[in-house]
């Protein structure tokens, strides 16, 4: 059983910069790939970004390219995502999930309660 608990959720102007921090509890946390997800309101619910159980092998969906970055600190047993140049379509309830990890949500076994983000122009 792995518990994850979002924080670092906000309201920020376009432009600017959240940090999102997962942590993760539970005997084997460090043994599974973590992801990040969020959910727009009347939207499905999307892939974000993924790393795997070591720290390689980030992945990224095509929207967040190049302005967000997923860390993971195993000793902590904590992912991060640092979200830059932020945009009123990135407004969004912001999961954290562990499992494969993937682009799916069928790839994850455990989720967070989720934290909001929400980006005014």
């Amino acid at each position: 059983q792995v518990h994850l608990v979002e924080s670092g959720g906000g309201s920020v102007q376009a432009g600017g910069s959240l940090r999102l921090s997962c942590a993760a509890s539970g005997r084997t946390a460090s043994d599974y790939g973590l992801g990040w997800f969020r959910q727009a309101p009347r939207k499905e619910r999307e892939f974000v970004a993924s790393i795997g159980s070591t720290g390689i092998m980030p992945y990224y969906a095509d929207s967040v390219k190049g302005r967000f970055t997923i860390s993971r600190d195993n000793a902590k047993n904590t992912v991060y995502l640092v979200m830059n140049n932020l945009n009123p379509e990135d407004t969004a309830v912001y999961y954290c999930a562990a499992g494969v990890p993937g682009p799916s949500t069928r790839d994850y076994d455990y989720w967070g309660q989720g934290t909001q983000v929400t980006v005014s122009s």
